[in-house]
């Protein structure tokens, strides 16, 4: 009875840490950050990254311009001139409207700087996002609503002063959620590891010879814990700390586990099935 109310404690705390965890998430996932300027007659950008891609380091910003005030006309559809908007010099390309034209989304690459993919699940990474609207060939202010749409990605924000533009610092880490997830995926390979450990022992210090569930239980979990890695959330490549801290070395433990029973069970089938002289 004691192990049960022990079991149902460890459940309700598990249950209530996971939903913690995951409000704190969608709060971060939901937060809009503003920067720039508050004036009336104004540019409005919502700047929100829809994905990142750490191998070729590099994000996808959606950017949705609205003139406001006497800048925009059809409650900010369209610019009364054209409209201009440069960017800074991670970003891979300006943006351009045309007068009384509908104004559209649109999608530009951002480039990172910093960290390394090899270092996931702990990779971390910097880049900056700066927005200058010229309205027919003059400045006007910008106001930028920053947010991030990525769940696999935590983004950091810190405004910079910059007077008309709208400047932000990004810090890119990845989420609680994939760092939970990889951290237990390295702590089940090691476990995995170790019980074939114990059951090879079993096995060659017993009588028996080749035990064909045994050897078939370590070949499937050889395979299976390829397949568990390859489940890593982010496509982390071979080689990053994943493998050298869990996979590699547990895939190594496994394989020469299997290996020394089949040897020595076939050596002891062998002596049980030889002749006496």
């Amino acid at each position: 009875m004691p192990v049960l109310i022990l079991i149902a404690f460890l459940i309700v705390v598990a249950v209530a840490v996971g939903s913690w965890l995951q409000y704190t998430e969608r709060q971060a996932v939901d937060a809009v950050h503003t920067v720039g300027s508050s004036a009336a007659d104004r540019v409005d950008v919502e700047a929100v990254v829809q994905s990142v891609d750490a191998a070729e380091r590099e994000l996808v910003l959606r950017v949705w311009v609205t003139p406001r005030g006497n800048l925009g006309e059809a409650d900010g559809a369209a610019p009364v001139a054209d409209l201009s908007l440069q960017t800074s010099g991670s970003t891979r390309s300006d943006l351009e409207f045309e007068a009384h034209e509908r104004l559209a989304t649109s999608d530009v690459q951002v480039a990172l700087t910093g960290g390394s993919i090899s270092d996931y699940p702990f990779d971390t990474y910097e880049t900056d996002i700066a927005f200058r609207a010229q309205l027919d060939g003059k400045q006007v202010p910008v106001r930028m609503l920053f947010s991030n749409h990525d769940t696999l990605f935590s983004i950091s924000v810190e405004p910079a002063p910059s007077g008309q533009d709208a400047v932000v610092a990004l810090g890119l880490a990845r989420s609680g959620s994939l760092l939970v997830f990889a951290v237990f995926m390295m702590v089940v390979m090691w476990a995995l590891a170790a019980s074939v450990l114990i059951g090879a022992w079993y096995l060659t210090t017993s009588s028996e010879g080749l035990v064909w569930p045994g050897l078939a239980w370590m070949a499937a979990t050889l395979f299976a814990l390829a397949a568990f890695r390859n489940t890593a959330p982010g496509t982390p490549p071979i080689g990053c700390v994943l493998d050298w801290f869990a996979f590699l070395w547990a895939e190594s433990i496994i394989a020469l586990c299997l290996i020394t029973v089949v040897i020595t069970g076939a050596n002891k089938a062998l002596r049980r099935e030889a002749p006496p002289r």
